[in-house]
């Protein structure tokens, strides 16, 4: 909204409203604004919350014993998203599809996560809104979001699987693009969603993992920088770089708060939403495969999930002590925070190897 103070100053003229102009100088702006944001309306938010839910988020009956966290209320996921949305609203060019693309599909889950949490706290009951509704309707926004990026990607690149490390490599997909970008998307929210088990264990991953892909974002939109590394140059992709800024401020927000102990749960509200936004911005930057990497963490969650079912149904035994992983460490005796702060690390370690993959090549 405010890019438009830019035309004050003609381009190349310098001054103030020049500033506007450079996505650096908007991506800063967006950050520090959706930080105040978080910091403003934070306790506020978290007081209405708990009146409003009063007994707060059910929790299971099963598994690690959280009941010191009794009547701790759930939604907070609507603090980051609201800092986030205002933040990007102010500060991205809104004639720029890609932003919007982030922006629907991240609205669009928050959405779908909302009537999940609206659904528990109301019944008091861990169950929500059906799995198979919530995986319907999220196909549905990953279908319209991988049809939106294709049309928007360059001629050369539309409906194309880039490959990490290989120089100028893709994969001709065709109309597969459209279940692949569902399947990123999809996959990408339900990880983060899984993940969202101890106080700041989701939230500090998605920042790292959304600040390698502001990184990759303002590469890949900037022809001189993705020449130079050998990527796929996708024009308007660097504008996600105000997104991601807005993302992490709205976070830091939020685990002001989130930080052990918790003040406020993010819910499904801000877990679907985030991983959602994560799997369209890869999406859109052509990096769907380097995702898998960045966001290691959230795959290993998922897929500690998916092994102990399907294991399960079939021998009547566990691999693991409970799932997902971060509840099989609280089994075997490691502090929460401890946890928390390692998986921090194992998400930095990841995100670096995503980085490298960008000059390996």
């Amino acid at each position: 909204m405010l890019y438009w103070l830019a035309n004050l100053s003609p381009e190349g003229a310098g001054g103030v409203f020049n500033l506007f102009r450079y996505i650096t100088f908007r991506a800063g702006a967006a950050f520090f604004t959706a930080l105040i944001f978080g910091f403003l309306f934070g306790r506020p938010l978290i007081n209405w919350l708990r009146v409003k839910q009063k007994k707060g988020q059910p929790l299971r009956e099963i598994g690690p014993d959280h009941f010191a966290k009794a009547g701790t209320p759930t939604m907070g996921g609507i603090l980051i998203l609201s800092a986030l949305f205002v933040s990007t609203l102010l500060w991205a060019r809104l004639d720029n599809g890609y932003v919007w693309i982030v922006l629907l599909v991240t609205a669009a889950f928050a959405a779908i996560g909302f009537a999940d949490d609206y659904a528990k706290v109301t019944k008091q009951h861990h169950a929500g809104v059906s799995g198979r509704v919530r995986m319907g309707i999220g196909l549905a926004v990953g279908a319209l979001a991988g049809l939106a990026a294709a049309a928007l990607h360059p001629d050369a690149l539309s409906g194309q699987l880039a490959l990490p490390v290989f120089k100028n490599a893709l994969i001709n997909l065709g109309v597969l693009f459209v279940p692949f970008a569902m399947l990123v998307i999809v996959g990408a929210a339900n990880a983060v969603n899984l993940t969202d088990g101890l106080d700041g264990l989701a939230i500090g991953p998605v920042m790292i993992a959304a600040a390698t892909f502001g990184i990759i974002s303002y590469l890949v939109g900037n022809a001189v920088f993705a020449n130079y590394l050998g990527v796929h140059f996708v024009p308007g992709t660097g504008e996600i770089g105000v997104f991601v800024a807005a993302l992490i401020g709205g976070g830091l927000g939020f685990l002001w708060y989130n930080a052990p102990p918790a003040a406020v749960f993010m819910g499904d509200t801000g877990s679907l939403a985030l991983g959602g936004a994560l799997g369209a911005i890869a999406v859109c930057v052509k990096h769907e495969i380097v995702l898998a990497i960045v966001g290691g963490l959230f795959v290993v969650e998922a897929l500690s999930v998916i092994i102990q079912v399907f294991y399960f149904k079939r021998t009547g035994r566990r691999v693991f002590l409970m799932a997902p992983i971060h509840h099989h460490f609280e089994k075997k005796g490691w502090a929460e925070p401890q946890i928390v702060i390692r998986f921090w690390i194992i998400a930095v370690i990841l995100a670096l190897i995503g980085l490298a993959t960008l000059k390996l090549r």
